[in-house]
């Protein structure tokens, strides 16, 4: 399989991102749906957040190299068989789920650094606040945060669903082009 995109297939590295992010994305989401029930005594009250926070972090550096990859290595053309609708919709969705996971990792951020202190990556490094101490700007981050991140999940699930659409009842490429596999080949 070849590294960049062509007219007609993703490479490797857009197809590798894509389901890095999808899989971090939802299990983001589900590790930060199980966390916010944690009691005080839960031996997970501090790690889970710990967790979180980092592979949040994680994700933004490769949100912003998928950006960069994407703005270098243009994504194949669309299908002949997609419609002008399906077209715009695609983008309108692609574009749309770009912001909103960039205003979820933000909005996580700001969360975590609203009192003046820094993120820990896994104890390899350390992200300093760039706001400083802000009264109450975890409580607007907060409801932010919670907002998006269903929104970016409910929108990812509707691009699954039209993923598989086109590959159950329009028999298209459109999913085998993001698993590597589409029947065009250059």
């Amino acid at each position: 399989m070849q590294v960049r995109n062509t007219a007609n297939r993703f490479g490797i590295v857009a197809i590798s991102i894509h389901w890095l992010v999808a899989i971090a994305v939802f299990g983001l989401f589900g590790l930060g749906y199980w966390m916010v029930g944690l009691s005080y005594y839960d031996d997970w009250y501090r790690t889970a957040p710990d967790i979180h926070r980092s592979i949040g972090i994680l994700l933004m550096m490769v949100m912003v190299l998928r950006l960069a990859w994407r703005l270098v290595n243009p994504v194949p053309r669309p299908l002949p068989s997609h419609s002008r609708f399906e077209v715009l919709a695609a983008h309108g969705a692609h574009l749309l789920l770009y912001v909103l996971i960039f205003v979820a990792m933000i909005s996580g951020y700001l969360i975590s650094t609203a009192d003046g202190s820094s993120i820990s990556v896994f104890d390899w490094f350390e992200v300093p606040s760039v706001t400083g101490r802000i009264k109450g700007m975890e409580d607007t981050a907060g409801l932010v945060h919670y907002w998006v991140t269903w929104a970016v999940v409910v929108l990812a699930g509707l691009h699954g669903l039209a993923a598989i659409k086109h590959h159950v009842i329009d028999r298209d490429d459109t999913l085998r082009r993001m698993l590597g596999t589409n029947r065009h080949q250059n």
